[in-house]
């Protein structure tokens, strides 16, 4: 039998045996033992010795049992201890092939042998080595050994677990995937598997950041939508709006890489690893909303609609009120035998007197350098215009109205209209919210106060000191000039005046005009313009289209300031300014008639008598606008409200009893005012020149 002999030299074990043709039938057994809890083939090399002897195998069980020792230690370190460290790899070398054949297995189990029938004790065997500590002596051991395949031929050289460069090649039988990494540039991560070395540090984190985020937004992108993945033509990851934009905003370079790019280069990704954002539910859920955004107004737009059709039917409601209520009134006029224009029995003046008063609710400044004149209701939008210069005269030089809303009794908002003074605004029947205003400037001109533009001016070549819609067809508008002519428009006509109405005697201005509608049930059916300056009053019957035809109404000469009209009742209050025979101011209330046709060549005359006179002051230097108009008590009840200019207030009588029902202050003298209802209440205002005050009727 050869010599047997153990070298072990710096980190790398040689097992040197000699060959045996009968005692050595255990040895390759424990040799086996050895080289199995490593899984690594080891190389052997055989030598002839000169003589074998017993104890030279036993003293190889020896040195076999300190290998395993010292195995068993470095294996418990491979385990412990960081990766980093080198394992001891077993080389087993021989040098000659055994002449007798087949190598002699060493038995595994303690105190048996199976040399020639010789009791033999191994000593203690080799235990296996965990699964980690081989797999980390495994991975750990140097790369300049190559060893051959386990039952290989003898000599043979496998290549090493490392690939070309320093890459790692999986280790047959070990976990599915894995791929170990060189030694010294692993950190264990919590969760391997015992034994297994870990990628290096940072790769795993680099590697989940990829994919995920887009290089200019920062942001993740989504698989569906605007920032879904994109890539150029360079291979670098966007989202799809941050690219776009930047390429559409001048960029014609990537942002990472600055090779040039443009729109048509940009594609879409489906990434092997895309880490994006599921926002298709999101998109599924903004979809919906815009679908629901959409009926919604639709909606809207319906309900719109709606109210406009039943503010339309509560017009023609009201409007049919008015008429039963007329037709009632008639039919009891009738009954009794009394006349239109008859006074109130002596209950209903108490009733009117003592049905209430109105009472002070509001005062609101219009204009800190003064100069307002006029005031007008608006019913659809709920507010009251002032005219008023303009609050900025070097910037928005010229006139124009403020907006008071009825509801707050605050101020909205200021629209410039004129260059000059205005002296009227009206407001037509159709509820369009469409303003007609005269002034000094020779215009007159339609403003829409839903837009706050004005949509039509027309020039008139005079100045204009008071105008009106026609009731009975509201495309007719008409201006009343300083020369005592009265000009007609179509609205439908935007170029020029299509009649001008002569005056009948002097060129006296027109300080007032007032359109009377027709009414069939009435003492003065007829309908049409009442013209007043300050020789007097003149009706201008209007026929049918274009026909008008004059009446002069017989009144003082020389005095009248202003004449309104009560079309309900058929009354027209004129005011007389302070004179030789009458030293103070008179509102007089008169009763328009017509006389019947008796044949077709006599015609009607349109005349008018006085009902009722009301004194003020002695003072009326300015050209107060006054009112008559329905009792909010109701009860067909009349009331009479002027301006005092002497004692600076409004004076409020009742018309059937002419007794005076209030006298409210002013700061100023009155020059207008204007009855108006809002939420059903009723309401007075009065205008002066830089304050106006709303009175509430209790």
């Amino acid at each position: 039998m050869e010599d047997m002999e153990v070298e072990a030299a710096a980190g790398v074990i040689v097992v040197s045996e000699s060959d045996s043709t009968t005692e050595e039938e255990g040895v390759p057994a424990q040799a086996d033992r050895l080289r199995h809890p490593v899984h690594r083939p080891i190389r052997r090399r055989r030598r002839r010795s000169g003589l074998s002897t017993r104890e030279e195998l036993q003293a190889l069980i020896r040195d076999t049992e300190e290998l395993s020792e010292r195995l068993r230690r470095h294996t418990a370190d491979a385990h412990t201890h960081s990766s980093s460290q080198p394992a001891a790899v077993i080389t087993h070398t021989s040098h000659q092939p055994s002449a007798t054949g087949p190598r002699p297995a060493l038995s595994s189990h303690t105190g048996s042998s199976a040399l020639s029938g010789h009791p033999l004790t191994l000593g203690p065997s080799v235990p296996p080595e965990p699964e980690g500590a081989s797999a980390g002596a495994e991975e750990l051991r140097p790369e300049a050994e190559a060893v051959p395949e386990p039952g290989g031929p003898v000599g043979e050289v496998v290549p090493e677990p490392w690939g070309p460069a320093g890459e790692a090649v999986p280790e047959p039988g070990g976990p599915a995937g894995a791929v170990p990494c060189p030694a010294g540039e692993a950190v264990p991560e919590p969760g391997c598997p015992a034994g297994a070395v870990p990628c290096p540090a940072g790769e795993a984190e680099d590697r989940d950041g990829e994919g995920e985020i887009c290089s200019i937004c920062f942001e993740p992108w989504t698989s569906a939508g605007d920032h879904r993945l994109a890539a150029l033509r360079c291979g670098h990851l966007f989202g799809y709006i941050c690219i776009s934009r930047w390429l559409s905003s001048g960029g014609n370079k990537c942002p990472q890489c600055n090779k040039p790019a443009k729109r048509g280069h940009i594609i879409f990704l489906y990434a092997r690893r895309l880490k994006a954002l599921d926002n298709a539910e999101e998109v599924r859920l903004k979809s919906f909303l815009e679908v629901e955004q959409g009926l919604r107004r639709m909606e809207q737009l319906e309900v719109a609609q709606c109210r406009q059709q039943l503010q339309l039917v509560a017009n023609e409601n009201t409007r049919l009120r008015r008429e039963v209520e007329e037709l009632r009134r008639w039919k009891a006029q009738v009954s009794l035998g009394s006349s239109q224009g008859s006074s109130l029995s002596s209950s209903q003046r108490q009733d009117s007197s003592s049905a209430g008063h109105y009472v002070f609710s509001k005062a609101l400044l219009v204009s800190q350098t003064g100069s307002s004149r006029v005031l007008s209701y608006c019913e659809p939008l709920g507010c009251l215009l002032a005219s008023q210069p303009s609050t900025h005269a070097t910037l928005l030089p010229g006139f124009g109205v403020k907006m008071i809303s009825t509801a707050t009794l605050k101020s909205s908002q200021y629209i410039p209209i004129h260059s000059k003074q205005i002296r009227g605004l009206a407001f037509s029947q159709q509820q369009d919210s469409l303003l007609l205003s005269a002034a000094f400037d020779s215009t007159i001109k339609l403003t829409s106060l839903l837009t706050n533009t004005v949509v039509q001016a027309y020039n008139t070549g005079r100045p204009v000191w008071s105008c009106c819609w026609c009731q009975d067809n509201n495309n007719y508008i008409y201006a009343g000039l300083s020369n005592g002519s009265v000009l007609v428009y179509d609205t439908r006509d935007t170029s020029t005046h299509v009649q001008e109405l002569a005056p009948l005697r002097s060129s006296c201005p027109v300080v007032s005009l007032s359109y009377i509608p027709r009414s069939a049930s009435s003492s003065f059916p007829c309908g049409g313009l009442i013209a007043g300056s300050l020789e007097g009053g003149c009706f201008w019957e209007h026929a049918e289209g274009t026909s008008y035809t004059p009446h002069i109404l017989p009144l003082e000469s020389g005095n009248c300031t202003d004449i309104q009209v009560e079309p309900e009742s058929r009354h027209c209050l004129v005011t007389y300014r302070p004179g030789r025979t009458h030293p103070s101011l008179r509102c007089v209330l008169m009763e328009l008639s017509r006389t019947p046709q008796t044949d077709s060549a006599h015609t009607p005359v349109c005349s008018c008598s006085p009902v009722q006179t009301f004194s003020a002051g002695s003072s009326c230097k300015l050209l107060t606008k006054n009112r008559v108009f329905r009792s909010p008590a109701g009860q067909g009840a009349t009331l009479v409200c002027a301006g005092d200019e002497a004692s600076n207030s409004t004076m409020v009588w009742d018309a059937g009893s002419g007794a005076l029902l209030q006298k409210m202050p002013a700061d100023l003298p009155v020059l207008d005012i204007c009855p108006f209802q809002h939420n059903q209440g009723s309401f007075l205002a009065s205008l002066t020149e830089k304050m106006l005050k709303v009175y509430r009727w209790e």
